[in-house]
């Protein structure tokens, strides 16, 4: 058994705090318009995956193969949890916006792990925005969609 190294569980603990932090802009977003997941889902995911490839990381090194199989199980996994956010009801599905914020999520937490804060930062930024501004613009859309269907 390795000894317990207190820089290393500060460093750890660092990076599942930065993915903490930055999954909560999406998570207030989504608890905002009272989603499925939000406040507790979104920071979990992140510090999740996050913890995941740390984890990994202390036995498997950087051996790029095992790092990528690890990857991949969690990237499936994240992938089933956000299936857990669609429904259909009718002819219309919904839910699909916060599966893949889920899954952006996901990545941030993954992004931290690998010391890649610039990618995390950009995902959070960029899902953050779609949310936002995807919001406004499918409600014009869709008042334009029903203004034309009142003229034919």
């Amino acid at each position: 058994m390795e000894a317990f190294e207190f820089s290393l569980a500060l460093k750890h603990l660092g990076s599942i705090a930065i993915s903490f932090l930055l999954a909560l802009p999406c998570a207030f977003e989504r608890e905002k318009y009272s989603r499925s997941a939000g406040l507790r889902t979104f920071p979990l995911v992140a510090i999740g995956a996050c913890s995941f490839l740390l984890v990994g990381e202390s036995f498997l090194g950087e051996g790029v193969e095992d790092n990528a199989r690890l990857m991949q199980g969690l990237i499936g996994g994240l992938g089933f949890l956000g299936g857990g956010a669609i429904l259909k009801n009718g002819g219309s599905v919904e839910g699909m916006a916060t599966a893949a914020s889920i899954w952006n999520t996901g990545a941030i937490g993954m992004a931290v792990a690998y010391n890649r804060f610039e990618i995390a930062i950009a995902l959070c930024l960029a899902n953050l925005l779609t949310l936002r501004l995807g919001s406004n613009l499918k409600g014009v859309v869709e008042s334009k969609k029903r203004d034309d269907g009142e003229k034919e």
